[in-house]
Order: C-alpha cells, then sequence, then structure tokens
C-alpha cells in the first residue's frame, strides 16, 4: 500500500531513553516499558519480550511514533510505539540512533 508524502509527515518520530522494562503478566511476548521521551516519561507496550531482555533494554535509546493515539494492551495503556525490524527468520531488531541523542529529538 503507498501512502502520500502528507500521510508520512503526520508521524511524529522522536528518540527516547528507555528507563525500564517489565513483562506483562499473561503475556509472553509483551514488555512494559518506561520511556524519557525528552518533555515527559511514557508508557509504551511492546511485542519483543522473546528477542531482548529487561537488561538489554535498559538504557537504550529507541524511535518511537509519538503521536499514536493510546491503546491498552493487556489492561497496560501504550502511549506510543517503538520501532523495529524484522528479518524473515523471525529476527527482531528495535531501531536505534548510531550517536547518542538528546530525548525528545526529532527524526526525519
Amino acid at each position: 500500500m503507498e501512502i502520500t508524502y502528507d500521510d508520512f509527515a503526520k508521524l511524529e518520530l522522536r528518540i527516547a531513553t528507555i528507563l525500564s522494562a517489565e513483562k506483562i503478566e499473561g503475556a509472553d511476548k509483551l514488555y512494559k516499558l518506561l520511556v524519557d521521551l525528552g518533555a515527559e516519561k511514557r508508557t509504551l507496550v511492546a511485542g519483543i519480550a522473546q528477542h531482548y531482555t529487561p537488561e538489554e533494554l535498559s538504557g537504550k535509546q529507541i524511535v518511537v511514533v509519538a503521536n499514536l493515539a493510546p491503546r491498552a494492551l493487556k489492561g497496560v495503556t501504550s502511549q506510543g510505539m517503538l520501532l523495529a525490524g524484522q528479518s524473515p527468520d523471525g529476527t527482531l531488531s528495535i531501531v536505534c540512533p548510531e550517536r547518542k541523542l538528546q530525548n525528545g529529538s526529532t527524526v526525519r
């Protein structure tokens, strides 16, 4: 499906640092993440628990869709979405900046 540049421009992509990650009870694949977006801290729910440990995630900078409408997953409200790539064999890799950036920085 093709989207227009105007549709793409609606996405607010921001740099955030993961402060903590914890398993969500009853959900083998989900973590509840607390992230620092610079001006605020937010909770994200991410289906990455089978690919990363909480220790691997703590302190990692990520790219977040910051203007995504909140959505409840397993009783936890997610206030955004992290970006990750997945290969055909199922290997998952979180999209991270090459250099450390200020939390809240715009991705363009």
